[in-house]
Formats: structure tokens, sequence, C-alpha cells
């Protein structure tokens, strides 16, 4: 079986690329405000890890919101919180599943956990359906989430990934300089806590 791991250079997907080492790590520039940060954090990991890394750039800002692209969710009433962008997991599935067909690969990895069931596309019923969306079309592509019932502590327990790879990751929404203030940062700071280490 060979998989690729959608990678965002965030705790998460860092663990997971430790813990699984995938056939392949893509990071997906669809333009976010942060994109620069995680192909930097997930090129250092791939690359301490041996594990072949590629960026696909796909400019979707025209339908972003929240602060991942700067546009207010206020106007939109269905958005769950501030870094609320419309579909965001479906379509990244949808540009892994298409670099997997074109490498003759099976599986798409997602590293979502227990905590983003806050968004739908967080949730099992949506893993399911997407992995049963994806596998009815040609390829049949495979789509999991391994971690998704793990909180981040637990996945990054389980997967024993050593503090010097974890310190690479860069969870901020806000831009490619952490903030320090938004949900990612304030993730990533409860984790690293939890953990009992510190970045610096």
């Amino acid at each position: 079986m060979t998989v690729c791991l959608l990678m965002s250079g965030g705790a998460d997907s860092i663990a997971l690329c430790y813990w699984l080492r995938p056939s392949l790590a893509l990071t997906v520039d669809y333009g976010q405000l942060a994109a620069k940060a995680e192909i930097a954090a997930s090129r250092q990991v791939c690359g301490d890890l041996g594990v072949p890394h590629t960026v696909v750039k796909i400019d979707c800002s025209q339908i972003g919101a929240g602060c991942m692209i700067t546009r207010p969710t206020s106007d939109i009433g269905l958005s769950p919180s501030l870094e609320w962008w419309p579909f965001r997991n479906q379509l990244l599935i949808t540009f892994a599943a298409s670099v997997c067909v074109a490498r003759e690969m099976t599986e798409v990895i997602i590293g979502t956990v227990a905590s983003d069931v806050v968004h739908a596309d967080g949730r099992e019923s949506f893993v399911k359906s997407v992995d049963s969306l994806v596998a009815m079309q040609e390829g049949a592509i495979r789509v999991s989430a391994p971690a998704i019932g793990m909180t981040s502590a637990e996945l990054a327990r389980t997967s024993r990934v050593p503090n010097s790879l974890l310190s690479w990751a860069h969870s901020c929404h806000r831009g490619n300089l952490a903030c320090g203030r938004c949900r990612g940062c304030n993730k990533l700071l409860a984790l690293f806590s939890e953990l009992g280490f510190s970045c610096g």
C-alpha cells in the first residue's frame, strides 16, 4: 500500500509523518496566509525523516474565509469559528487524491484529531463519507484519519515523535510568524505544555 499524507506542518501531521512514514507527504499551498511557513516546516521534517515531500500550489484564496485569508467570517452565518474555510478538507483531499491517481498511490491520510469536531469536516461521519466518495471514482483511492479518536497529546505520545521534530511545527492561522493568539497557536502551546517541553 502506498499512502500520501496531507502534511500541514502542524504538530498533528508531523506526529503522523513520524509514526506512519508515508510514501509521500503533500503540502498544499491553497492561498492560506501561513503557506510559506507550513511548507518550510513540512520540508524540514520530511527531510529529517527521509520521507519524500512535494508541494502543490492551487490558489483558492477567492473562495476562502476567516483568519487564514483575512476575510471576515462574520458575514457567513454558517461559520463555526474564526478560522473556518468553507469545504477546506474536502478541497485538500480532492487535490491529494488527484496526486495519488497520477502516482498510482492507494490512500490519502489526513491529520484530523478529536478536537477538530468543531468543524463538520473534522468529524468521523465526514471522513467516512469522503472516503466512500473518493473510493467510488477512478483509482479507488481510500481516505483515512488514523488519529481521529485521539487528542493531539495522545497522538504525540502514541507516535513517540521526538520533541526535536515536533518543535518545527507551525500551526498559526494568521501568518508565517506565529501570532500566539489564534486557535492554532493556542492549540500548539497547550500541546507543548501538556507534553512538558518548550520550543524556545
